[in-house]
């Protein structure tokens, strides 16, 4: 599992929170103190939280589930396009569509339109169409690669999403919660840290912070996929060495089923069933039965008249 320690936490700048004015009492249990009007975070918790989270990432990770990552502050854009597209994830971090997860339909129509506008900047059809059109398309295109990149090759909703900044984030939270989606999101002192699922209390302003638990987040999934890969060879091995031992077992069943059939031939040689054309030579001239038969009846006859 991903690990994360104090001094990390501390170099990054996790503990800061936002100034004592604006603050959610919520998140009352998470601070642990104030100086110079900023409130402190407590890091015990924040790492205990953050193991709980990464735990659960893992394990979603290892059984092949999806996890995408969402950040569309400036602070955090390049960071969770970096580390998702690392990890092999999806990600947002232009802008949250409304209706991304809930209208999940008509965004795979956007989606469509995307990968065929991709297609004609390759295949050449660019060329067989005016200057101005072209331009239309390009236009449209960069619009929609912007929104849409990160999720391009997502086949189906997430299972877990998460989340730097669920202040700024409200809408993609809310979708989530519709949906029954878990939300794993990192909580500021401002942020309200009932509507999320695994809370990470820290701050989600600094770039430092961010791409720190981006990063570890994305160790976890890609930590996860090599479990579930190491799980496959596994099986696959244990499956082929079931086979074997199958195979082995069909051929002892068989050797011992020649051994069986070979002591039964000998039993009945023993019980005298011997062909005695084989015994005498094929040369052997073989009486008819009805010649047997007459002498079997003429020789009580001599016999009788002797005495």
């Amino acid at each position: 599992m991903a690990n994360i320690t104090m001094k990390e936490l501390l170099e990054a700048g996790v503990h800061f929170g936002h100034q004592t004015k604006r603050w959610n009492p919520k998140m009352k249990e998470y601070i642990f103190g104030e100086r110079n009007g900023i409130y402190i975070i407590d890091l015990q918790k924040t790492l205990k939280m953050f193991k709980e989270a990464s735990k659960f990432v893992q394990e979603l990770a290892s059984d092949g589930k999806i996890i995408l990552f969402v950040g569309t502050k400036r602070q955090a854009q390049d960071a969770i396009a970096e580390e998702a597209t690392r990890c092999g994830g999806f990600y947002v971090n232009q802008r949250w569509l409304g209706g991304l997860l809930t209208n999940w339909v008509t965004v795979q129509k956007s989606v469509k339109r995307l990968k065929e506008l991709d297609e004609m900047a390759t295949d050449g059809r660019y060329e067989l169409l005016p200057k101005k059109e072209v331009i239309k398309l390009e236009r449209e295109r960069k619009h929609l690669q912007a929104n849409l990149a990160g999720i391009k090759n997502m086949s189906r909703l997430p299972d877990a999403i998460f989340i730097i900044d669920s202040n700024k984030e409200q809408i993609a939270v809310r979708e989530a919660r519709k949906l029954g989606i878990p939300v794993v999101a990192v909580v500021d002192t401002n942020c309200d840290p009932s509507e999320v699922d695994y809370v990470i209390p820290g701050n989600d302003d600094a770039l430092r912070a961010i791409r720190l638990f981006a990063s570890k987040i994305a160790d976890s999934v890609a930590e996860g996929v090599q479990l579930m890969t190491d799980k496959q060879v596994a099986d696959l091995a244990a499956a082929a060495g079931a086979a074997q031992q199958k195979e082995l077992a069909a051929a002892a069943r068989a050797a011992e089923g020649v051994g069986i059939e070979i002591s039964a031939s000998d039993d009945d040689a023993g019980a005298e069933d011997i062909s005695m054309e084989d015994v005498l030579g094929a040369g052997t001239r073989k009486q008819p039965a009805a010649a047997r038969d007459s002498v079997a009846e003429d020789i009580p006859q001599v016999e009788t008249q002797k005495v």
